[in-house]
């Protein structure tokens, strides 16, 4: 199998890239920018007829990157997964969500590596970045793959790297971030790191697949557990009558010792509210109860619905019911910036304030429309214009195009949940 090797040092390793979402359609981009031949390989006919006509549908990847990469022959998309045999190397990137049980839902993945077995040969690389729990790669992609007659390790190579995408990030992008990867074996896991080192700065090879599972879902936990402390630092603020941006600001200075998280209205995006939870499954599959995960996920998906509560305690003191009330919420993405609203808390902040019998609408500069309760909402787009309509502005995503200064002066009640107002100083001003 040391083919891929040379096929790999002289960019001719033709890639396939299985799923061309938020972590794909990046990597794709990185590999055929690396002067990789790059097929990605779909189900979502939009997104193939998308590349195809140099189009993209990922605010981070230009369309004119797209447009270029397909016109030199080096970036296509197709529905046929027939294609998976010509590949020296195939990259799962498909989504991993959670079920209303919190379990793990892992049938894209068994689909992915479904098709992917149909056209399995010797000599391939196959890489999993799909997040997932320890022991996925091992314990699941194997057995199926090897369903085929061919064996992991001895015919073909699998290992696994964590995906790093950060939407909106304009530091650290596919290239800068550094990439660990974890095979099966030894040469599984030197394979892979030579082909991510071909086209990413730092590679990191760690000892199996298992460690480059787990890594991810450390990662997200911290962030978890520790944005959980500090919303509840915030309620406990709350109670204080103290501002809990000023007491995180001013830990912030402390030179060692201390990482400054922000509170918010909850947690979003396709990491953080779900990462944790994979991992939280598997260990309780070993008779171990994940204490931190389990507290972490019930003070942050609490937060909506302090949210709405709070807002209701500020209308009250203002002589206003809030199911009496016509509210304008700013922002439905989950982060500063993006378009992405997955696993947004907007929209259990949305939905909470109908309950209340309050009307509700949103405004997002780059979300143009969303489902909250199987219903399509739509983007105020003159909401700006007509915010004295409104018994209160609240603020969910603090997007940086927009004047919140400006904002403050037109609104009657201005309920802040991400201090985007930080410096505006108004008594109309509440924050969380």
């Amino acid at each position: 199998m040391a083919n891929i090797e040379k096929l790999i040092e002289s960019r001719k390793a033709k890639v396939g890239i299985v799923g061309l979402g938020y972590v794909g359609l990046p990597l794709a981009v990185e590999f055929a920018q690396g002067g990789f031949a790059v097929t990605g390989f779909e189900v979502d006919a939009q997104k193939v007829r998308d590349i195809k006509d140099g189009e993209s549908y990922i605010p981070d990847v230009p369309c004119d990157t797209i447009s270029s990469l397909v016109k030199k022959g080096l970036l296509s998309a197709t529905l046929d997964f027939a294609g998976l045999k010509k590949m020296d190397a195939v990259i799962i990137c498909v989504p991993t969500p959670l079920r209303k049980s919190k379990d793990p839902d892992v049938s894209y993945i068994v689909s992915s590596v479904k098709e992917t077995r149909k056209y399995l040969r010797r000599g391939q690389l196959i890489m999993l970045e799909s997040t997932t729990y320890p022991g996925t790669t091992r314990e699941l992609v194997k057995p199926m793959l090897e369903a085929s007659g061919l064996k992991a390790g001895k015919d073909f190579h699998l290992a696994f790297s964590p995906e790093r995408v950060d939407p909106g990030n304009k530091k650290y992008g596919v290239k800068n971030t550094p990439k660990v990867v974890g095979g099966l074996t030894p040469a599984c896991t030197a394979h892979a790191a030579a082909l991510y080192g071909a086209v990413i700065n730092t590679v990191l090879p760690v000892s199996n697949t298992e460690t480059a599972e787990l890594v991810k879902l450390l990662e997200n936990t911290f962030r978890a557990v520790n944005i959980a402390m500090i919303n509840e630092m915030a309620l406990m603020c709350h109670k204080l009558k103290l501002d809990v941006w000023e007491v995180v600001g001013a830990a912030a200075s402390k030179p060692f010792g201390f990482m400054p998280f922000y509170p918010g209205p909850g947690i979003g995006g396709h990491c953080i509210p779900l990462d944790p939870h994979y991992l939280g499954w598997k260990m309780k599959t070993l008779n171990f109860e994940p204490r931190f995960i389990e507290l972490a996920g019930a003070i942050n998906s609490s937060m909506p619905e302090h949210v709405v509560a709070r807002l209701g305690e500020i209308l009250n003191e203002k002589g206003k019911a809030l199911s009496r009330s016509k509210v304008l919420m700013i922002g439905m993405a989950y982060k500063p910036d993006i378009s992405d609203p997955r696993e947004s808390p907007a929209r259990d902040v949305l939905t909470l304030l109908e309950h209340t019998g309050a009307k509700a609408d949103f405004y997002d500069p780059y979300v143009s429309e969303t489902d909250v309760e199987g219903e399509v909402r739509r983007s105020r787009k003159d909401a700006l214009k007509r915010i004295k309509e409104y018994d209160c502005v609240l603020v969910i995503t603090p997007h940086s195009c927009i004047d919140y200064k400006a904002l403050v002066k037109k609104a009657r009640l201005v309920f802040d949940t991400r201090n985007a107002t930080k410096g505006i100083k108004d008594p109309k001003i509440f924050k969380l």
